[in-house]
């Protein structure tokens, strides 16, 4: 697929991988569209990459999604690719019962509803251009899940269970379904939990992810495992039970 002249909206484009997905598909001479929650961070997101068109929406809420809908189609006419992007990740400890689930932002609304919904919504709008993608960023974590984060790995595995059912569906469509499958970036997705564990190793870097997205949809490589993501998904297929034990020891 080309990586030129798109028509792209990025979802949590404010941020980490977001705003590098944007940063890079920018330098590579396309229109870029971005939403996020944060309106201080949108703000800085276009100080630094003035050509950035910026949208506050949150995709947790429904009426949110579809607004975004009919604002990126009626101002972006030539739209031709929605990259799935936004998502929290957070530590719940299901001992505590409902404690941990109730008290923070919801991750099935944000990581699985959110991506399931707008592919409903845009898809189609997406079926009229001539070469369109969604781009689903689902995690190595999708494969093999790391248990204290038990809400935010079973999202991933379902975005990437939902990108394979998307991509036959679309198979005789416009539409090209990719899933990008980072490892741990350094962003601000855990809200300061890796801090809080001691964890020293913040992950790659989020322009690394971007680059690696780009080459992935320049290529047609469909699933694409960046760096240790590639390990954790070869091994979930290969002896599932000793690489959760592995990333499981601590």
């Amino acid at each position: 697929m080309h990586t030129t002249g798109n028509t792209i909206l990025i979802t949590g484009g404010a941020t980490g991988i977001g705003l590098a997905l944007a940063e890079a598909f920018l330098r590579k001479g396309n229109e870029v569209l971005i939403c996020g929650r944060r309106e201080d961070k949108l703000i800085e997101a276009k100080n630094k990459l003035p050509k950035l068109h910026t949208r506050r929406c949150d995709v947790a809420v429904a009426e949110d999604r579809k607004r975004l809908l009919d604002w990126a189609v009626t101002n972006f006419r030539s739209l031709n690719i929605l990259i799935n992007n936004a998502g929290i990740q957070r530590e719940i400890d299901f001992k505590k019962g409902t404690a941990d689930l109730l008290s923070g932002e919801n991750e099935i609304e944000i990581n699985l509803q959110a991506p399931v919904q707008l592919s409903a919504l845009f898809i189609p709008h997406l079926m009229k251009q001539k070469e369109a993608a969604i781009v689903n960023i689902s995690s190595g974590l999708g494969f093999v899940p790391i248990a204290i984060m038990p809400v935010y790995c079973a999202t991933k595995a379902a975005i990437h269970s939902f990108s394979l059912s998307l991509k036959h569906q679309l198979r005789n469509t416009s539409i090209k379904v990719f899933e990008i499958i980072p490892p741990t970036t350094d962003t601000e997705l855990d809200r300061g939990a890796r801090d809080k564990r001691g964890q020293a190793d913040r992950g790659i870097k989020p322009e690394v992810v971007a680059e690696a997205a780009i080459q992935a949809v320049g290529k047609d490589n469909y699933e694409a495992a960046v760096g240790q993501a590639q390990f954790l998904r070869d091994s979930s297929r290969t002896e599932p039970e000793r690489v959760f034990q592995m990333i499981n020891a601590r």
